[in-house]
């Protein structure tokens, strides 16, 4: 009975390994990519993003700073797909500031500072990689108990 558990554990582990994969480098290339557009063109960055200017005056400072954290975040995710016995911490870490970072954006509708119309909009770039951050961090540490309880 055990052995039969570990082995369907085993094979789902391994069967979407393509998709978690291919998660972890869209999370990996779009955070790093959003971050060093940041870092190099922060006046472009806050003009061209949707909704941003709604957010306050142009900050060179803080919209670096944010940059910065984006790129980590982006190689967090790109380690944990290289190293996988690094992949529970440096994606949990990722997606608890990306999942912080959502939740944000979601208590300023909440609490009226913005509208609902702006949850859809900010979705793709806000919400979705927290998402994506969650899926794969939960995926991790579900293989990563199967391999312990194999090579125990």
């Amino acid at each position: 009975m055990k052995d039969r558990k570990i082995n369907r554990i085993n094979e789902d582990c391994y069967a979407v390994l393509a998709v978690i994969l291919t998660m972890a480098a869209f999370n990996s290339v779009f955070l790093s990519a959003n971050g060093i557009f940041m870092l190099t063109a922060p006046r472009t960055w806050y003009e061209l993003v949707p909704g941003v200017t709604d957010t306050g005056f142009f900050n060179q400072h803080f919209i670096r700073d944010i940059g910065m954290i984006q790129v980590f975040l982006g190689v967090a995710f790109a380690v944990g797909m290289i190293k996988p016995e690094r992949r529970i911490g440096m994606w949990a870490v990722a997606t608890l500031w990306l999942s912080a970072h959502a939740m944000f954006h979601l208590w300023e509708v909440a609490v009226g500072i913005c509208s609902p119309s702006v949850i859809p909009r900010d979705f793709p770039a806000v919400t979705l990689p927290a998402l994506i951050g969650i899926v794969l961090t939960l995926w991790a540490v579900r293989c990563s108990r199967f391999r312990r309880t194999v090579f125990a």
